[in-house]
């Protein structure tokens, strides 16, 4: 099903996003895999998308800086009609109480989880609105369970972060939806990606999942697959909905 629709990604080339990525090609969007260093991960994305007979590029950005942010989006200008921005991109650092927490590295996470996302949702609203020539489209924000559960002792910068795209979700749906965009976001919980071990906890998962209610990690797949479900039609009449796909994780004390 080929079509002219563009879906940005950010953080594309693994784990979730690059889920996402290879869900949405064979959607039939055209698929723009924004990445942050990773160039060979990158195009082996692009590479599996352009197998299943879809297109890809590759756009390195990140999204901390908002001159890689309006990069990206030109970029995706040239590639066809944006439909869809998935604000994936994201990061946890190394577990430590708040009291141990530099200005410095609380301004890291907030720049790229928030900050990246509103500019990046700011970028396409300027080419999805109808008020501007736009089709509309839908923004797919990635939250957490650490929105909810806070990260005690280990990761309360990033859960605040998570708490301000739960408020911007909600925000934001409101703000662009007689624009014709709509805007939910995914909740995941404990995921099988890298994101723990590049967060200083490659034992997270066998640690974690013995308290878990239903006794196991989700894959990125199974969060990729409630991210095209929002962003698809099916989902037409849902905005500022927050989805969890945590295993019931989020509803626990």
């Amino acid at each position: 099903m080929a079509t002219d629709r563009v879906m940005v990604i950010t953080g594309g080339s693994r784990g979730i996003g690059a889920s996402t990525a290879l869900l949405a090609a064979k959607a039939g969007y055209r698929v723009v895999v924004n990445y942050a260093s990773n160039a060979q991960a990158a195009e082996d994305i692009v590479g599996q998308i352009e197998a299943l007979g879809s297109k890809a590029i590759a756009v390195k950005g990140d999204v901390a800086s908002e001159a890689d942010i309006i990069a990206l989006f030109e970029a995706a200008d040239s590639f066809g009609q944006l439909s869809a921005l998935i604000n994936n991109a994201g990061v946890i650092l190394h577990p430590m109480p708040v009291v141990d927490m530099t200005a410095e590295r609380i301004e890291k996470s907030f720049r790229i989880n928030v900050l990246g996302s509103y500019l990046c949702a700011r970028e396409a609203i300027k080419r999805m609105a109808r008020s501007r020539g736009g089709a509309g489209g839908a923004i797919i924000n990635l939250t957490s369970a650490a929105a909810k559960l806070g990260s005690p002792k280990e990761n309360v910068d990033y859960a605040g972060t998570k708490g301000a795209i739960d408020t911007f979700t909600v925000g934001l749906a409101k703000e662009v939806a007689m624009e014709g965009i709509r805007v939910c976001a995914v909740r995941p919980g404990i995921i099988d990606t890298e994101i723990h071990a590049s967060g200083g906890q490659p034992d997270r998962l066998q640690r974690v999942v013995p308290t878990l209610t239903m006794q196991r990690a989700g894959t990125a797949e199974e969060v990729a697959k409630a991210i095209m479900w929002l962003a698809s039609d099916d989902a037409a009449y849902s905005t500022g909905a927050i989805l969890d796909v945590s295993g019931g994780r989020a509803i626990l004390p």
